[in-house]
Order: C-alpha cells, then sequence, then structure tokens
C-alpha cells in the first residue's frame, strides 16, 4: 500500500469514527427519551407478575407512567420540529445538463478518475469557492407537503457548486485541477454513517435556526423555541466531533485527488487567488455603485475577465498569466454561457446588496458598454446635485450673484477654501443627507422567480426581501463623503466645460477620461481642499485639464 493510500485510509476510517461518535450522541438522547417509558413498563410487569404491590408501589408506577408520557411528547414535539425544519441551502443557480453536457462530461469523467460517485448535479455561485453541497432534504419536504411518498432512502450524490468566476477566467484543464479535490469529496458522502451523521447535524441546526427566528407568536413560538434549545443543547455536544470529521473528509479528499492533475493543481491555485482579487476589486469598485443606482451590471463573470486581464497587464509577477488566454476557457463549457452569467449577476446583486428578482424601472441591467454613461455619469452629478443642495440648506451663496440659481464648482471651492473653514459642517450635513437619501430610497421589491435560472427562486428560504449577506464596503466618514461628492462636482465640470468624460477602470471603477486617458490624480488636490481648505493644488489640477470652474455644471 503507498504512502497516499495508506494516508486516505487512515483519513477515512477517522472521519469514520467520528460520524459513529455522533451517532452515539443521537442514540445517547433516545435512550435518554426511552428510559421512563422502560422503567414505567417494568414496574407494570412486576405490578402484574404480584411484584412490588402495595399503594405505595401503585401510585409510583402511575407517576412514572405520566412523566414517560410527557417526556415521549416532548420528544415527539422535539422530532416533529427537527424534521421539519429546512436547514440552509445555499443560493446558487442550478445549471442543467442539457445547457453544459460538456461540463458535466468534464466532472464525470473527473469522478471516475477518481473512482468516485459522480455528483447528481452542477450549480453556480458568483462567488470565488467551489464546494458539494446535500439537497436531499429539499425534495424529501417537497413529497411530504404533496401527500406523495418519498422515495426510497438512500445517499444520493451531492450538488457540486462551482465559482462562476472560476468558470470564465481558468482554462479547462485549471478547472479540473482545482475541482479534482471537491469532486473526490462524494466518496464521504455515499459512505452511510457519514451520510446519517451529517442529516443528523443538519437537522439540528436548522432547528436552532427556526428557534432563534423571530416573529411568532408565544403560543406558536414556545415549542419551536424549546426545540431549538434542545438542538441547540445536542449540537453543541456534536461540534467537536463534526468539526473533526469534516476535517478529515476534506484532507482524505484531497490526498485522493493529488494524482490526478497534481502539477497543474499547483499553477490553478495561483489563479484562484487572482480570481479572488480580481473579483472583490470588481464587486466592490465597479459592481458597488452600479448597485447604489439601482443597476445590476449584467456580465459580471465577463467583467472579472477583463479585470485580471488588466490587473496581469499591470502586475509584473502576473505577466505569464496572460498566455493562458488563448487555451480554452472553462465557460465555453456552458452551451449559452451569456445567459449564465446574467443569471449570477443578478444573483451577486440580491446576495452582496439586495434587491428584487427581477428587472424593473428601479431595478435594470446594464451592459458594459452602457456603464459609463449610465451609472458614471449618473453618479457624478447625482452626488454633485446633493452637494449643491447641502450647500442651499445651509445657506451658501452663490459664486455668481448674475445667476445664483447656476450650480458651478467654484462655489464649493470658495467655501471651503482657507484655513479653518467650515469643511466639517458640510461634511456633517453631506453625511446626514446620504443617510436620508438611503433611508428613502425605495425597498427591495418581493422575491419573485427569476426568469434566467430554472426551477426557483434560488432566494426563496431568504424571505421576501432578500438582505446583503456580506457588506462589500464598511461605513464612509463624513469627509470621506463629501471629498467623494466635490470629486463628483470635478468631475462633472470636467465633463462640461473641457471635453472629459466619463470612463470604466476595471480594477477602481469610475474613472475621468481626459483625452481617452485615465486621470487618476484627482484625489490628492481635492483632499487637500477638503481637509486642509487648500485649493491651489486643485486649482492647478483644473488649469492644467482646462477646466472652468465658474462654468455652470448640469446636475440631474
Amino acid at each position: 500500500m503507498s504512502g497516499i493510500d495508506e494516508g486516505e485510509e487512515l483519513g477515512a476510517r477517522a472521519a469514520q469514527a467520528r460520524a459513529l461518535a455522533l451517532l452515539r450522541i443521537r442514540s445517547r438522547a433516545l435512550a435518554v427519551v426511552i428510559t421512563p417509558a422502560a422503567v414505567a413498563v417494568v414496574l407494570f410487569a412486576a405490578g402484574a407478575q404480584g411484584h412490588l404491590g402495595g399503594p405505595v408501589w401503585d401510585g409510583v408506577r402511575w407517576a412514572v407512567l405520566g412523566v414517560a408520557v410527557v417526556v415521549l411528547l416532548v420528544a415527539a414535539a422535539v422530532a416533529v420540529s427537527v424534521g421539519r425544519a429546512r436547514p440552509a441551502v445555499s443560493p446558487t443557480v442550478p445549471v442543467a445538463e442539457e445547457g453544459a453536457p460538456d461540463l458535466y462530461r468534464l466532472v464525470r469523467d473527473l469522478a471516475d478518475r477518481l473512482g468516485v460517485p459522480a455528483p447528481s448535479a452542477i450549480a453556480l455561485t458568483p462567488d470565488c469557492d467551489s464546494w458539494l453541497e446535500d439537497r436531499t432534504h429539499r425534495s424529501n419536504r417537497t413529497h411530504r407537503s404533496s401527500g406523495k411518498a418519498a422515495p426510497e432512502a438512500k445517499n444520493t450524490a451531492p450538488v457540486l457548486v462551482i465559482g462562476s468566476p472560476f468558470l470564465w477566467w481558468m482554462r479547462v484543464a485549471e478547472l479540473r485541477a482545482v475541482l479534482a479535490p471537491v469532486v473526490a469529496g462524494t466518496d464521504s458522502s455515499a459512505h452511510p454513517d457519514i451520510a446519517a451523521a451529517r442529516r443528523f447535524v443538519r437537522g439540528l441546526d436548522a432547528a436552532v435556526a427556526d428557534g432563534a427566528a423571530p416573529g411568532r407568536g408565544a403560543l406558536r413560538g414556545a415549542p419551536v423555541t424549546f426545540a431549538g434549545w434542545v438542538a441547540r443543547l445536542l449540537l453543541r455536544a456534536c461540534r467537536e466531533h463534526a468539526a473533526e470529521m469534516e476535517r478529515c473528509v476534506a484532507a482524505t479528499a484531497s490526498m485522493r485527488a493529488q494524482g490526478v492533475d497534481y502539477a497543474l493543481r499547483i499553477a490553478a491555485q495561483e489563479q484562484v487567488g487572482l480570481a479572488y482579487a480580481g473579483w472583490d476589486r470588481l464587486l466592490t469598485r465597479v459592481a458597488l455603485p452600479a448597485w447604489r443606482m439601482g443597476r445590476w451590471p449584467s456580465r459580471l463573470d465577463a467583467g472579472v475577465v477583463s479585470a485580471l486581464t488588466e490587473l496581469s497587464r499591470r502586475d509584473r509577477l502576473a505577466d505569464g498569466f496572460t498566455s493562458r488566454l488563448g487555451e480554452r476557457p472553462a465557460c465555453d463549457l456552458l452551451e449559452e454561457p451569456g445567459i449564465a452569467d446574467e443569471a449570477t449577476s443578478l444573483l451577486a446583486a440580491r446576495l452582496f446588496h439586495g434587491g428584487p428578482a427581477e428587472s424593473g424601472p428601479d431595478w435594470a441591467p446594464v451592459d458594459w458598454q452602457q456603464y459609463p454613461d449610465e451609472v458614471v455619469d449618473r453618479k457624478w452629478r447625482t452626488e454633485a446635485a446633493r452637494l449643491h443642495r447641502v450647500l442651499d440648506a445651509m445657506g451658501v451663496p452663490p459664486a455668481s450673484v448674475a445667476d445664483p440659481a447656476v450650480p458651478t464648482l467654484a462655489r464649493v471651492m470658495e467655501h471651503l477654501a482657507g484655513p479653518g473653514g467650515p469643511g466639517e459642517e458640510l461634511a456633517a450635513g453631506i453625511g446626514a443627507a446620504v443617510a436620508r437619501d438611503d433611508a428613502q430610497a425605495p425597498a427591495p421589491g418581493p422575491a419573485q422567480q427569476t426568469a434566467s435560472a430554472a426551477g426557483a427562486d434560488p432566494l426563496d428560504l431568504w424571505g421576501p426581501d432578500p438582505l446583503p449577506l456580506f457588506p462589500l464596503q464598511p461605513p464612509r466618514t463624513g469627509t470621506e463623503l463629501l471629498a467623494d461628492h466635490v470629486a463628483a462636482m470635478v468631475c462633472c465640470a470636467a465633463v462640461d466645460t473641457a471635453g472629459a468624460a466619463p470612463g470604466l477602470d476595471w480594477l477602481d471603477g469610475p474613472a475621468l477620461l481626459v483625452d481617452g486617458e485615465r486621470r487618476a490624480d484627482l484625489a490628492v488636490p481635492v483632499l487637500s481642499l477638503v481637509e486642509d481648505g487648500d485649493p491651489d493644488p486643485l486649482r492647478s489640477w483644473l488649469a492644467e485639464v482646462g477646466v472652468r470652474s465658474d462654468k455652470p455644471v448640469r446636475l440631474v
């Protein structure tokens, strides 16, 4: 037996041992439940045989029977609550086999090489990660709710969830190498003890979440809350065994996958890190401004390719990565990659920002070609308009007495210029205005079925108003918001008076283009004005670009 095979065997045995430990906890809980009933049976059997007679023992027998009935009823209620609870399912976009036969073929061939069961289905997630997910409880619940008999219990292979940025950035061989240790995990899912232990832990976890969910009355919520408390006790006892079992399963899968594209997997892991970096910057600096404007980029995955290509061009450490682009991209394994990209892009917008499941007047898709005009320019002019509204509320006089209604950059600069100027007051006003506008923004509409994804809404478990799971940007200070608004005003003036244009930088988001070239040197002079009250650096910048601060600026 080779070292790797021996390691796999040891890991599998360790995972099975932890699974048995979890099942023993379940058995001990069951034993505690039936102990009063067993004692009652013994006492009544002894009385029927003439032993333990008399009124005292009769009272003991009936008291124990009463306790046994209560315990059994409570246990039955807890079991029903655990059985009816729905374990959390990751929101994903399902990929039907007819829509990606080559991708399914790649995964099945990989499973054959690894000697493991193939995943039962494939789904996409708008994130840089891949994993296996057991969703058998969903089909079981469907059978129960429809009144049909559930199919015979068996260990169905889990669903393979693939990060959509991987499909667009990685080449086919790289994707296969990255998925090898993930697909290898289906072997553990087929083991009956491990599968049973996972179902037990998932049920407890779902019951805990159910018990903590708000919105129930005292009468209806008390049983569910109690069931959640019992499940929490059991889950606490299971935590160490469950974590160690999953660690052993992951280690075993990794060792099994070492024989598949091992050398390529090392290089592919570099692409994983690069994809994560590009995806993060694309979401925070490019997608987030659009989402805040009520627009969602419909080709995020295609955008990550552009972002990573630009990152490779700028970073000398990544010089060799662009040579890969001549190889077949993994998204070619999909029959219609554009539709899949649109579906995952909408799901990303809903997960990371919140929003309805379908497009509407205040929630519309935007192509990358439209992004500069429909997102960047609109963002600048919205912020510039807010800046002037706050100045109006503060009673700041206009820069032009002849036409006081015309907004100009000069008004902003004159107000902020000078040591000790009222920058803090304006920053506080901007912060309050932003908070007020955010509070008045229309709430996301009710979750509906997505037209782009076949089947149920991937967020159907998250309630009618899906909230952002991960805030992409920390709260900004008033000074930071003021600097953004002043920069937006400068950009509007540059577009209206100097022939500049809004643009898109794949790594930094909204950009100002002057003579077709991005000007990335605006932040420093703006901060000098906002923080120090020194307008000279900004005046020099305006003169260099040819911006007239006294000319009117168009606002929204």
